[in-house]
């Protein structure tokens, strides 16, 4: 059986506190933003998660908590935990800044799995979005930290990018694999909100830090969309909701991609449609 490769989680951390302060140099008054009623969610997210007043709520890799406050404002009891000392601390300085109540957690997520499962925390919802799974080192303990917190009846929603457009590069020239069950370790996270402007900054994009250059390297995990789904029907959660999208919420993955309407981005007429979202919805039997 794996285990979790903590080692290579530790580089993550120190390569996306490096990146989180580039990507908030672009995004300017995020408090104003929030304080006006603005949220970071799309459609497809909101959809997928259903109602949420009075939900208990916990989002996996918050990042540095827009999505997370977005889910409070719809009147969720949220808890948002993530790697990065950079990103939970902005997050905190934002919900202060704008009165949202939520509690945020810095802590590698499959520690915070034992710490939660063994205070006996339980939640509605367990949430993860966006450029989260390719982080994982071990899928199989992944799904059971997930079933161990939620509550009889309560469901894992996922809105991901897809693991096919990790196979290209911004050219679209073929250039990794579907899977691998070796991690990737290379050049640590980019800059991928000054590459999308205005699709992860609506409310209006700054050139913040230019030239961005990560001094730390990452690790990256290549799992298809059927390990996502069977590491969590091997934990024992049922499948209910498997989706394709054909475009990418906010972020420009290749360079010929076009921004439409929803800041939604797609590949031109000339080229294949290549899935570049999957959403997820599996539950826990009550």
């Amino acid at each position: 059986m794996s285990s979790p490769r903590r080692d290579l989680h530790e580089l993550n951390r120190r390569s996306w506190n490096e990146a989180t302060r580039a990507h908030n140099s672009h995004k300017g008054d995020q408090a104003a933003f929030f304080r006006a009623g603005g949220s970071t969610l799309f459609p497809e997210e909101v959809d997928l998660l259903g109602p949420l007043e009075g939900k208990r709520l916990v989002h996996l890799q918050c990042n540095a908590g827009q999505d997370t406050l977005s889910l409070a404002r719809l009147g969720a009891d949220v808890t948002g935990v993530d790697i990065s000392d950079e990103a939970i601390a902005f997050a905190r300085r934002l919900a202060a800044e704008t009165g949202i109540p939520a509690r945020f957690v810095r802590a590698d997520i499959y520690d915070w799995f034992e710490e939660a499962a063994a205070r006996g925390e339980q939640y509605d919802l367990v949430f993860s979005s966006y450029g989260a799974v390719c982080w994982l080192s071990d899928l199989a303990a992944w799904g059971r930290g997930i079933a161990g917190v939620l509550a009889p009846g309560g469901a894992f929603a996922l809105v991901e990018f897809h693991p096919v457009v990790g196979m290209y590069d911004d050219q679209l020239r073929l250039t990794w694999p579907y899977r691998d069950p070796e991690p990737f370790i290379g050049p640590g996270v980019g800059d991928y909100v000054a590459a999308s402007g205005e699709g992860l900054v609506p409310w209006g994009f700054e050139p913040g830090v230019t030239g961005f250059e990560n001094p730390h390297a990452g690790a990256e995990f290549a799992h298809g969309t059927s390990d996502v789904i069977m590491a969590l029907i091997g934990a024992g959660l049922v499948l209910e909701v498997f989706r394709e999208y054909e475009y990418a919420n906010g972020c420009r993955f290749f360079e010929r991609a076009e921004m439409r309407e929803g800041r939604r981005f797609y590949l031109p007429a000339d080229t294949p449609a290549i899935p570049q979202m999957y959403a997820v919805r599996a539950r826990k039997p009550a």
